[in-house]
């Protein structure tokens, strides 16, 4: 059955970044709090500068100023891309040759390559148990992106309005 899947048939759309300054600690902290495999470190152009896996941080664990490292400081420099195209045990294979847990789908606008797409352990696991999932893959239940931008801009505006208010009852 996984061969017959194709990657894009489990991926998840959105990736998670991070700029390279972005102290390690709170990397861990958003890991952790959303069961990420990874995070792509963007550089000041929003090119993909590398990742920050969990054994980027592993490796790490031992130096003696950890607690004051950036992403720029841990990142894997290459970051493990396949096309959404390919059979699932394909991408399998090349996890495997790689040692890496996720692998990214990239694409190209405006002259910058940024990752669009992931599919990571976790994404296999689930489907391997069988269980129904439809929030992965191609056909997964989307937001609409006006819908999220609107949804974004007005919850932006209540929050600017609020902080308004504030400094204008206590100052």
């Amino acid at each position: 059955m996984a061969q017959k899947k194709l990657v894009r048939d489990l991926m998840t759309v959105g990736v998670p970044t991070c700029p390279l300054d972005t102290p390690v600690q709170d990397l861990i902290l958003a890991m952790l709090a959303k069961h990420w495999e990874a995070v792509v470190v963007l550089d000041e152009n929003g090119h993909a500068a590398g990742m920050v896996s969990q054994e980027e941080l592993a490796r790490a664990f031992d130096l003696e100023n950890f607690d004051q490292l950036i992403a720029e400081d841990v990142l894997r420099p290459e970051l493990p891309t396949v096309p959404p195209d390919i059979p699932l045990a394909a991408a399998v294979q090349i996890m495997r040759d790689m040692g890496v847990r996720v692998l990214f789908m990239t694409h190209h606008a405006g002259g910058i390559e940024y990752p669009a797409a992931w599919l990571t352990y976790n994404h296999l696991l689930r489907q391997m148990s069988g269980a129904e999932m439809k929030d992965m893959g191609i056909h997964a239940a989307r937001e609409a992106p006006l819908d999220i931008f609107l949804r974004r801009r007005d919850e932006a505006r209540r929050k600017f309005e609020a902080q308004q208010k504030g400094r204008k009852s206590g100052g």
